[in-house]
């Protein structure tokens, strides 16, 4: 499902970006920079239920903090990608701990985004993993 916005002379299809982190000041300033973006942004800060959120919320891109509360990016972004459904949708890892001991493309995630990050970089991934879908 996509989310479309009514311009007067064009039809805008916006892109939806499901973002996971237990950090709220990380939820804010993503789902803004996203939204101003023109990209149709569903923050949750629990990954309770994540795939049954993804199953309703159809996104084009997954971004999910790597070290959670109540989880663990790593482990999640296997469950997508081991889901028939969701499987074909490009997945982000954020992490503050970018280091030697953990091999994230083992889990099948698309790109890394080291924390702190810069919103350009953040922005340019987002956008060139949403225009391969």
């Amino acid at each position: 499902m996509l989310i479309c916005v009514l311009y007067p002379n064009f039809l805008l299809m916006l892109k939806r970006i499901l973002v996971l982190d237990d950090n709220q000041d990380i939820l804010e300033v993503v789902n803004e920079v996203l939204a101003y973006e023109n990209f149709d942004v569903h923050t949750t800060s629990t990954s309770d239920n994540i795939l049954q959120v993804a199953y309703d919320y159809h996104p084009d891109l997954v971004i999910l903090d790597y070290l959670l509360n109540d989880g663990n990016g790593g482990d999640i972004c296997k469950q997508f990608k081991a889901d028939k459904q969701l499987s074909h949708i490009p997945v982000i890892i954020f992490s503050a701990y970018i280091n030697r001991d953990v091999d994230y493309p083992s889990f099948g995630c698309e790109a890394v985004i080291s924390k702190p990050f810069d919103l350009n970089e953040l922005i340019d991934k987002v956008n060139d993993l949403t225009s391969k879908n």
